[in-house]
Order: structure tokens, then sequence, then C-alpha cells
């Protein structure tokens, strides 16, 4: 886990992030995509979703199809910045995953290698991790179908132990607590077959103690 602040350290201000939480319909149950943090890496050696840092091209490039409008006013105020966080949860995504969620798009100009055009995403929660934290994250977590993705599971290798699980055995592996909450979400939507919500969940932390409001 991240290691801590120096006690009278100011909190470390967090990083924008996006996730994506690739689901697959088995039967009447769901899968969902994980796989394991080498041990040296930021929440290492426990199982999340794929994901990662927004990068400045992220929130510049091109894309195919954009955000709800209430999905894009609830992130940001900014839509550049809105935009940004489900950009990079795509592709963080086919980098970490080899599954690419991407349709035909101008880009744009943009230098960064991997980047790639997606596709409408739906909205999970929003979550920020402790300011004692040296590492932090402005997380917002997305889902997607993995029916609409193509590609071949492999990736970059970031991620080992890289598969679907059930979502009861998902919740069995190792994983930090806001992983596990997100994880109770898609179950909890799955009734709903995670159609879109008026309120959706913000995992935080008050005096060291995960605290969840929807709004």
């Amino acid at each position: 886990l991240p290691s801590l602040v120096e006690p009278g350290q100011k909190p470390v201000r967090p990083k924008d992030s996006g996730t994506l939480i690739v689901l697959r319909r088995q039967g009447e149950g769901l899968e969902v995509l994980m796989g394991r943090r080498a041990r040296k890496a930021v929440f290492g050696g426990v199982f999340v979703f794929p994901g990662g840092k927004v990068d400045a091209a992220d929130r510049s490039v091109g894309v195919a199809s954009d955000l709800a409008p209430d999905v894009l006013t609830r992130i940001s105020k900014d839509q550049r910045r809105a935009r940004g966080f489900s950009v990079a949860a795509v592709r963080e995504t086919f980098e970490e995953t080899g599954l690419l969620l991407a349709g035909p798009a101008d880009v744009g100009s943009t230098k960064h290698e991997t980047w790639m055009d997606f596709a409408a995403l739906g909205y999970v929660g929003h979550a920020i991790t402790p300011s004692k934290r040296k590492a932090r994250f402005n997380a917002r977590f997305f889902f997607a179908w993995a029916e609409e993705m193509s590609g071949e599971l492999g990736g970059s290798g970031e991620l080992s132990d890289l598969d679907f699980f059930p979502l009861s055995e998902a919740l069995k592996l190792p994983l930090v607590d806001v992983t596990e909450f997100m994880l109770l979400e898609v179950q909890r939507r799955h009734g709903e077959n995670l159609a879109p919500r008026e309120k959706y969940p913000f995992f935080s932390y008050r005096t060291d103690s995960p605290y969840i409001r929807y709004s």
C-alpha cells in the first residue's frame, strides 16, 4: 500500500485518474476484469481494475462519442477535464489489458504513442485516496461491457493474473477498500442493469476511516 507522509507534512494533492470496470455477462451473473499490481507499484500486490493517471493529451484528443451531459457536469464544470478522466480510463485499459473500447474518430494532434479514441461509457463512482498517503488519486470509475471491446487479453504486463472473475469470486481477492466498494456498487446496480442514476457514490476518508456519500 502507499506509504504515509511524514508528520507535519502537507497532504499531497491527488492526481486525476481514470479507471475502467470491464464487465462480462455470464448467465444471470456478471464477471469483472481484474489484475494484480506488481509488489513495488502503488497498491502493489492487490487486485485492481485497469486504469491510471490522466495525461495532458487525454484532455485534448478528439473522441468518437461523448459522455452523457449529466455525467460530464457531475465530474467537472470544465468539460475538457471531465472528458480526460474517461479517455485516460480507456487508454490505460488498452495499455494494461490489450482490450480497446473505440470507434471511428479524428483524434486530432497528439504526441501520445498509445492514445486511441473511445465510445460512450457508463459511470460508477468517484473516490479520493486518504490525505496521509504519499501517492494520492482523484479517481473516477467508469464501466463498459467486454462485448463492446476489441483486441486480445494481454497488455503491457503491468497487471499479472489478468482475467475475468465472477463478482462473488472477485470480492474474495486481495483488494483495497475502494476497489471492494466499487465491486459492491456494481453488484448492487446489477439488478437495474447498471442503468444511469440520479445519485452516485463518492468514496473518501474522514479521520482515516472510509466515508461514503451519494449525491
